[in-house]
């Protein structure tokens, strides 16, 4: 056991450019081929994140790296429901809070009703809810099996957080060249695309808290990833109202990490995040 928790040193830096590597090599061809192809394309790039996190934890030659992806991802009973719950509530009183205040500029109480389609077209209704949870599911296993973890062995998890939001949203950027996705359609207003990558930054704290609350459970991650993609895709927010919605949400961030000062600014798992892991896995006998 000791050998295994010495042997193994995370590589975040290399984990985010062969992510990058396996997604974009798919999605950068998928903007000049027609759109049936495009799909099967963008599908195989969204899978990247989730194939080199599973490749990096098998061939770790961590035990403990590998007994904790499995508890990760089938270990149900690691979810409290009570704090997935909560994180979803917030979120929801997030679009509330946003779509109010966007009245006070002019933007239409009618917000508060559901979109008769997606902002993603050529996939249909029942592939748009496919589409959304797919990628919650492959997303949520890609950055939670191996990457979080991996950036916070070498810091605390507000620095994490900060630096996973960054490289999250990035990572995304192919996708504005792709006629028909939701990133394609920003395209008409630079606002609407530098919203969109900024936003993502302040997510990275929600959904790292909602990760760490959770007892680092993928399942958790992927319900409340759900839940975010479809309230933005089915409520009929306006795109001025998603910019307004960014303000609300670095509002409700910096709420979060000031409720939560000791979760996000302790380092007692800096440089030992695999010995941390082996002794809960000792103490539940896992």
């Amino acid at each position: 056991m000791e050998k295994s928790k010495q042997a193994y040193r995370y590589r975040p830096v290399l984990f985010f450019v062969l992510s990058y590597l396996c997604t974009w090599i798919f999605w950068i061809p998928a903007s000049f081929v027609s759109a049936h192809v495009a799909t099967g394309l963008m599908l195989i790039g969204l899978l990247a994140p989730a194939v080199v996190s599973t490749v990096f934890v098998l061939a770790s030659g961590s035990d403990v790296l590998k007994r904790d992806l499995k508890n990760k991802l089938v270990g149900f009973y690691k979810v409290r429901w009570g704090n997935v719950l909560l994180a979803c509530l917030v979120f929801a009183l997030i679009v509330v809070c946003s779509i109010l205040l966007s009245l006070a500029f002019g933007q239409s109480p009618e917000q508060f009703s559901f979109t008769e389609d997606f902002s993603f077209t050529g996939v249909g209704i029942a592939g748009a809810f496919l589409t959304i949870t797919l990628a919650s599911i492959l997303e949520e296993i890609g950055w939670k099996g191996y990457c979080e973890d991996a950036i916070g062995n070498y810091m605390n998890w507000f620095w994490e957080s900060l630096l996973f939001g960054a490289l999250w949203s990035f990572w995304h950027f192919p996708l504005l060249f792709i006629p028909g996705t939701y990133q394609a359609g920003l395209m008409v207003n630079p606002l609407y695309v530098v919203n969109f990558f900024v936003s993502a930054i302040p997510m990275g704290y929600i959904i790292t808290w909602v990760y760490l609350v959770s007892d680092r459970s993928i399942l958790a991650c992927i319900v409340f990833h759900m839940l975010v993609n479809f309230l933005q895709e089915k409520i009929a927010m306006t795109p001025e109202t998603k910019c307004v919605e960014t303000i609300v949400v670095v509002l409700a961030t910096v709420i979060i990490v000031a409720a939560n000062r000791e979760m996000f600014f302790e380092t007692r798992h800096v440089g030992r995040l695999l010995e941390t892991l082996s002794d809960a896995q000792e103490t539940k006998g896992t």
